[in-house]
């Protein structure tokens, strides 16, 4: 965390506690408290083996085959009101932390403990904390310092025990009706699974092989009736623009409790400035339509991408930020180059057959036509180096959540969530083949 942010921040507080009216700064403030308890668990499959920790220093024969850890993390989250001010103002702070509870040298690499490249060591408890001032005119606010940015180029990742961070400056208007605007430039960031401040971006693909001081961005979504619009540009540094366009629709059907559910997702990526990592060309297409009766959905989807290149999207180190691609599942995200794929996805909520908050998601992907022999250099990964435009690659996917959030009760909101995911792949292919178990409970407070 930056240290002028840190001492700026009480000092602006009680600026505004001595100098202004500042009753709104506390009376509308709000505090979130978030307790994230994580259990990890993936099978390397076929006689593969965890590449990470202290099985980097071993003989083949006495690899683990798989990766396992346990932690609690706990996010807490405070935002400030605004002072009564003609530019008005207020501030942003967060604090969080992590709580190892199993873990070994030998199956570390999960994402959701620091641990040490080499000996595979975890630290027992680590965190970090942050914070931001914001300025507000009319319908126009301006945030500068760490923040959690969910937009279709950069969102910070939340697949892991505790979210990423970033570092800038963005600007939300919201001055016309139903259309919200968004522009932003960030040079700094925090990964999920340690308490670097960095002062780069990676990428999901390449997450060593690409290193960007910046993204900036510019976009926003609009809203009528029942559909939203999405539109983004943005840049990382000396890499890539990168362009979005998407949608979401649902139709309501004449019959009660039937409804058409439509989204699609569309990216560009193109090489720009001093392309540092030579030439990116990639086109992503993705939609999903989905019928719902009553509490049943069924969907269909379809995602293709157009180019040399895989599609690949901005990380944090070790870990892709979150994607808004339709086929983006568990474990694998059915990105790469010319390749197409299919999904299918049922959901169901039990509430009509007596059990309020239980709800099940079951879906299967299959990718197909994958050809990587004109790909940048950066998207070969292993094997893919020697049979680019040689082996056929194709793969699936088969992910299985089953969701409680408690209704009532002392317990009211706990969220227990159990995610299994299958991947199986042709052999020398990017992702392994693995089974793998996400035992996820979050409980909720605010204040």
């Amino acid at each position: 965390m930056n240290k002028f942010k840190l001492a700026i921040l009480p000092m602006m507080v009680l600026m505004v506690n001595t100098s202004v009216n500042a009753e709104g700064l506390i009376e509308d403030s709000k505090l979130d408290l978030m307790n994230r308890n994580f259990y990890f668990y993936r099978d390397f499959r076929e006689g593969a083996f965890n590449t990470a920790g202290a099985n980097t220093q071993v003989p083949v024969s006495e690899k683990e085959g798989y990766r396992s850890e346990w932690a609690h993390g706990i996010v807490a989250q405070f935002q400030s009101g605004f002072t009564d001010t003609p530019i008005q103002l207020g501030f942003n702070f967060h604090a969080m932390g992590a709580l190892k509870l199993y873990s070994d040298e030998f199956k570390t690499g999960t994402n959701i403990l620091e641990f040490d490249g080499v000996t595979g060591d975890t630290k027992e408890t680590n965190g970090e904390f942050g914070g931001a001032l914001k300025f507000k005119y009319k319908d126009t606010t301006l945030t500068y310092g760490d923040q959690f940015p969910n937009t279709p180029v950069i969102a910070v990742s939340t697949v892991r025990l505790l979210p990423s961070t970033v570092t800038g400056i963005s600007v939300q208007d919201k001055s016309f009706d139903n259309l919200t605007i968004n522009a932003a430039h960030f040079y700094r960031m925090n990964p999920v699974d340690t308490t670097e401040n960095l002062n780069y971006f990676t990428t999901d693909y390449a997450t060593t092989g690409i290193n960007a001081n910046s993204i900036s961005y510019l976009g926003g979504s609009y809203k009528h009736n029942d559909v939203t619009y999405t539109a983004y540009a943005s840049e990382l540094e000396d890499v890539w623009n990168q362009y979005f366009i998407g949608a979401n629709i649902t139709y309501k059907l004449p019959k009660e409790g039937h409804a058409i559910r439509l989204a699609t997702a569309n990216y560009y990526n193109t090489d720009t400035g001093d392309k540092k990592y030579g030439d990116i060309d990639a086109l992503a297409l993705s939609a999903l339509v989905g019928y719902q009766y009553q509490n049943h959905t069924l969907s269909l989807g379809y995602q293709q991408i157009i180019g040399d290149d895989p599609f690949d999207w901005v990380g944090f180190k070790t870990m892709g930020a979150n994607t808004s691609i339709l086929n983006a599942a568990q474990f694998a995200t059915f990105s790469e180059s010319k390749e197409k794929s299919v999904q299918a996805k049922y959901d169901v909520d039990f509430t009509p057959y007596g059990v309020q908050g239980l709800s099940l998601m079951a879906r299967y992907l299959y990718g197909w036509d994958i050809d990587k022999i004109k790909s940048n250099p950066i998207y070969l990964i292993g094997a893919e180096k020697d049979n680019a435009g040689k082996v056929d690659y194709t793969h699936w996917e088969r992910d299985i959540t089953l969701g409680y959030k408690v209704p009532t009760g002392f317990a009211k909101g706990l969220d227990i969530k159990l995610r299994q995911a299958t991947h199986r792949a042709t052999k020398g292919y990017r992702y392994n083949d693995i089974d793998e178990l996400r035992v996820i409970l979050e409980y909720p407070l605010s204040f």
